[in-house]
């Protein structure tokens, strides 16, 4: 097991003494976690699976990248967020503290993180690496038995592709975001004058990491970056090489639209291609330097391209080290996380038709746990039965080469009518998502763009047939995408059910602009239209079962709890008695351990796949609503988007999910609860080992047989 307690008694140290700025009192009495400082606790966990000694070394080195791709997005996107609040002197996210606060506080933490990261990697993954006849050289230096190969591949794989330039107050070089620069400081031989000069990692040309001829059974690796450093007097003859420091900035990719005011969908494509090509030189959200860094250095190069302190976060000799992940593996599937392959649905397989399965009964899907191959065939036989005669389907996130969008492609040139809703502004995939709509517009899809001052979030496509026959809906918690099916842990639904079907035709109506009043939806809960108050309306009906003595019970898996609206009901609902478990991967906003929140238990799993699937459960004196939706609680989620939660109506299917609830929270391997201090503290306890999703999978593999 990990060494759980020393850890979370470091965070929670960390926590103590800033722990004022993460949680504030609002006009009532209710408290509630910082959304930011929220995040880097989720965040700080996924840290914590790289520090497990019990897992494969390349496993632990995939989560040290995940944690540093996650941290780069959100300096790219919420730090920027926070800037930007300052230089518009916008507190409208912030009452009991500034943004110029909560930038602190998240200084803060990330810098004490950071040094977990590196002590990680320095003392746990490294030496495990030479544990299994794997070096990864640590300095510039490398050993006389490489020294001409590394002399060697560097004039001629490197060396051309260098451009140093010098440092200079008032230049105009730019220093562009996910690149990793090497800072040099030297001096004239002759003269003594002091230089500072900038090197750009030719990235695109040479791999981070340079395979190096292996020696007595050991595999050797060199940083690019330590291949450059061990050629500085190459690059510079005549000078005196006194110090090389790595460098990175982070810059603010989100890009702000205002799309009530374009003119229509033409007009948004063209502003989103417009904002999306300035990405790359958006206002600096961070700037990361090595610890080892002098201050006379770091000074100049701050003044040199107008720095500030606030903007500082210390970092190691390696940056970017989400490019970890790209470490060859020399040794093989002994290093890693054996990958159980997906499972097959034998109803499926033995009935052929997809249609013929879902007239007999709905049907649930599992992903990645199940082949993702089912929706697939589902569109397929869609696109070649007669009988079909429109198909409509939302695409928020679109895989590159997407076989769903092939699916689509060839329904239309088989003459169905197909509409495809593509999200332009799902963020940094809205390049993607055009070319996608691009390539569809071409072989004749009706393409909806999106609407003006909302995102459309919900995951929904329906198969419309002629006259009398059966149509299908296909309800999901996440993308039709086949790459993200195979990481992403969510849940799917095959249904004929004609309610839900005419609950589909109104979202796609609502998305067609063809509803010109309110629509009714009698089976889904959409945002923006019945979902929150029907939500409100269950957590109300648990209180009352309470107050009538009755059990009153709510599970709610999700990815983020943010809106105070919603937590505030599960406050009152705690208040009242109803019992209430959360399992909440990322941001939580809602603080137990306090008394108007004493039983509500909040649950967190980080593991090999990314929890994404979203599930309300409501006992409901015994008769059990289960909801399945592509929403958060978020403020986002329940407001300024379009989602949609839909019911499982059938009693197998609802078992099934009830029970892969509540094997989640038997888990006491990888989940953590999470207290009052915003610690992840382990389950790890007595009872015999439960990891979820090993857990999951064999529940569905035994089900299904």
């Amino acid at each position: 097991m990990l060494l759980c307690d020393e850890q979370n008694f470091v965070f929670l140290r960390r926590l103590k003494g800033n722990f004022c700025t993460f949680a504030r009192m609002e006009d009532n009495k209710y408290k509630y976690f910082k959304r930011d400082i929220s995040w880097l606790s989720f965040n700080y966990r996924v840290l914590m699976e790289a520090d497990d000694p019990h897992l494969p070394v390349y496993e632990r080195i995939r989560f040290l990248s995940i944690y540093a791709s996650n941290l780069e997005e959100f300096y790219e996107v919420r730090v920027s967020e926070h800037r930007g609040d300052i230089m518009k002197k916008n507190y409208i996210d912030e009452s009991a503290e500034t943004s110029e606060e909560s930038l602190d506080s998240i200084t803060h933490e990330v810098n004490r993180q950071q040094q977990d990261f590196y002590r990680i990697f320095g003392e746990g993954i490294l030496p495990e690496l030479r544990r299994q006849k794997i070096c990864l050289y640590q300095d510039s230096r490398p050993e006389d038995f490489h020294r001409d190969f590394v002399r060697n591949y560097f004039n001629e794989e490197v060396f051309p592709f260098l451009s140093p330039v010098t440092i200079q107050k008032g230049a105009k070089t730019f220093i562009r975001d996910r690149r990793l620069y090497l800072t040099v400081n030297m001096k004239n031989k002759t003269t003594c004058e002091p230089y500072y000069v900038l090197i750009k990692i030719p990235f695109s040309k040479v791999p981070r990491f340079i395979s190096l001829p292996s020696h007595k059974g050991m595999f050797y690796y060199m940083f690019i970056d330590d291949v450059i450093r061990a050629n500085l007097p190459v690059i510079f003859p005549g000078y005196d090489v006194e110090g090389c420091y790595s460098i990175k900035i982070s810059r603010d990719a989100d890009i702000y639209i205002d799309d009530r005011k374009t003119g229509g969908s033409r007009a948004i494509v063209n502003e989103i291609k417009t904002k999306v090509g300035k990405r790359k030189i958006g206002a600096l959200s961070r700037f990361m330097y090595d610890h080892a860094m002098p201050k006379d250095m770091l000074d100049y190069i701050c003044q040199s391209f107008d720095i500030e302190e606030d903007d500082l976060i210390i970092g190691g000799r390696y940056m970017n080290l989400q490019d970890l992940v790209k470490l060859p593996n020399p040794v093989g599937a002994a290093l890693e996380q054996k990958a159980s392959p997906p499972l097959r649905a034998p109803y499926l397989d033995e009935t052929g038709s997809i249609f013929q399965a879902v007239m007999q009964r709905d049907i649930s899907l599992h992903f990645p746990y199940q082949s993702f191959d089912y929706l697939l065939r589902f569109l397929m036989e869609a696109s070649f039965d007669p009988d079909v005669e429109k198909i409509k389907i939302t695409q928020y996130r679109v895989a590159e080469n997407s076989a769903v969008i092939n699916s689509l492609i060839s329904a239309a040139q088989n003459g169905k009518k197909v509409t495809v809703f593509v999200e332009l502004k799902a963020r940094f995939d809205e390049e993607n998502n055009m070319s996608a709509a691009e390539r569809m517009e071409q072989a004749g899809i009706k393409i909806i763009y999106s609407i003006p001052g909302l995102k459309v979030h919900a995951k929904v496509a329906v198969i419309l047939r002629k006259g009398d026959r059966t149509d299908f809906a296909y309800l999901s918690t996440g993308n039709f995408n086949e790459k993200t099916a195979r990481i992403y842990s969510d849940m799917a639904l095959l249904t004929c059910h004609k309610g839900l079907i005419a609950d589909v035709n109104s979202l796609f109506s609502v998305l067609e602009r063809r509803e010109a009043g309110t629509p009714t939806f009698r089976h889904l809960l959409v945002a923006r239209f019945n979902m929150t108050p029907e939500i409100r309306r269950m957590i109300e009906r648990e209180i009352e079962h309470v107050k009538a003595g009755r059990r009153g019970y709510i599970i709610l898996k999700m990815n983020g709890l943010h809106d105070k609206q919603m937590i505030d009901a599960l406050y009152h609902a705690s208040e009242n008695g109803v019992e209430t478990d959360l399992i909440v991967r990322g941001i939580c906003c809602l603080m137990p351990g306090q008394p108007y929140s004493r039983h509500i238990h909040i649950t967190r799993i980080v593991d090999r796949f990314l929890e994404h699937a979203r599930i309300w459960y409501f006992y409901n004196d015994g008769a059990e609503d289960l909801f399945l939706t592509s929403a958060d609680w978020m403020r986002r989620n329940l407001s300024r988007r379009i989602e949609a939660a839909f019911p499982i109506l059938c009693p197998k299917i609802k078992r099934e999910v009830t029970d892969i609830l509540r094997i989640q929270l038997r888990d006491n391997v990888k989940a953590c609860t999470l207290d009052e201090n915003l610690t992840n503290v382990f389950k790890h306890d007595s009872r015999p080992p439960v990891r979820a999703q090993q857990a999951i999978y064999e529940y569905i593999r035994q089900s299904s047989s």
